[in-house]
């Protein structure tokens, strides 16, 4: 029996921009730290062989220590890796993966294809054929090699390639860097390890995506994990899916209706744990008191997750009397309050000018309650 632990997509050196500079760098040192877990679970699971089907790194110009960085943290697991350029790292004649033998990070026992030819390994006995992409975006299929390539009669075949599978991703993904839905049986392996998809799914039988091992994005599709692949002779191989990631990133999409919509929403933020990441999508209306309690609840989980995104985009001010009176606004300001409220609710409105009027709203209100708060005091 092979057992091998199939992952893809690591993304090192992602930079994750969106977010402020403190959840960025987090982010983006928890990508290192699913590779020492990866290490780890190689090591419990007493794997054969590791392989990484591509985007290892996010960009061709990561820096140095970032090289160095990513080749330590694979250092607990000592058996054999196996990994191919995608289409963020492609193997240029110039590459991060040039650079990384010049910087003598590459340890002996991590093999980088970087050309379309069977690699036989011994210990373990294994064919290996690799697809590595050699530049960004290709519109032939790489594994189309796979089926006339000769392989030692009795060892396993196990491709490896980075692209889209036609005819099962979402649409639109087809476009460039193409692999046929039928390559595993057209060329007779075994297994086909692939990447590029960042969620994990089943192509067939012997054709699976790992997808990232630390989700990275908000699309819901499955990702944070990586593949054991058993293999026992001529049978399908057996695939467990075993969790990796730290972060669990949500979207949440609200519609504001009612005043309880916003209870509900601030709700949700004060569940929030250290481990989220969310994207926060509200539209609808609120009024001016809970306008402030959601953007205090905003800030609050803010100092709890790991990076919370709010587009308040969508929203519309809408101030109740009782919100008008507390502001204590009459004369010149008072009728500036009416005309941003009548700006916002223009149906001839374009979409800029309703959120500069929603915004100067918002402002205004809240320079009036402070200087209520200061009366007070």
């Amino acid at each position: 029996m092979l057992k091998i632990l199939h992952t893809s997509d690591w993304q090192i050196g992602k930079l994750f921009g969106q977010f402020d500079s403190d959840d960025a760098a987090l982010l983006a040192d928890a990508r290192f730290q699913v590779v020492e877990g990866l290490a780890r679970l190689a090591q419990e699971e007493q794997v054969d062989l590791i392989l990484v089907a591509g985007d290892v790194f996010d960009a061709q110009t990561v820096a140095d220590r970032t090289i160095y960085r990513l080749f330590k943290a694979m250092a607990g697991y000592a058996g054999p890796w196996v990994m191919i350029p995608g289409n963020h790292d492609a193997g240029l004649a110039e590459s991060v993966w040039t650079r990384a033998r010049r910087l003598g990070s590459v340890p002996e026992n991590v093999t980088i294809c970087l050309r379309s030819e069977p690699l036989i390994l011994t210990q373990p006995a294994v064919a290996i054929l690799p697809a590595p992409m050699t530049q960004r975006n290709t519109y032939v299929d790489l594994t189309e090699w796979f089926a006339g390539a000769e392989t030692p009669a009795g060892l396993p075949r196990i491709g490896m390639a980075h692209g889209s599978v036609q005819g099962i991703l979402a649409e639109g993904i087809d476009s460039t860097n193409p692999i046929a839905a039928d390559r595993a049986a057209q060329a007779r392996l075994d297994y086909l390890a692939l990447g590029d998809w960042h969620g994990t799914r089943q192509v067939d039988d012997r054709a699976w995506y790992s997808g990232t091992p630390e989700t990275d994005r908000f699309r819901a599709n499955a990702s944070g994990c990586a593949l054991l692949v058993h293999l026992d002779g001529a049978a399908p191989p057996r695939v467990e899916v075993r969790a990796t990631g730290r972060y669990r990133w949500q979207s949440v999409a609200v519609s504001l209706r009612v005043p309880g919509d916003v209870d509900s929403v601030i709700a949700t933020l004060n569940g929030l744990a250290a481990q989220d990441v969310v994207q926060l999508d509200i539209e609808g209306q609120i009024d001016l008191d809970g306008h402030r309690r959601l953007l205090a609840a905003i800030e609050q989980a803010r100092g709890t997750a790991r990076g919370v995104l709010a587009d308040l985009g969508g929203l519309r001010l809408a101030p109740t009397q009782d919100d008008i009176d507390a502001l204590h606004a009459d004369g010149y300001v008072g009728e500036v309050i009416a005309e941003l409220r009548v700006a916002q609710e223009n149906p001839a409105a374009q979409g800029d000018d309703a959120r500069i009027a929603r915004d100067a709203l918002a402002l205004l209100a809240g320079m009036l309650d402070t200087r209520a708060e200061g009366a007070s005091a």
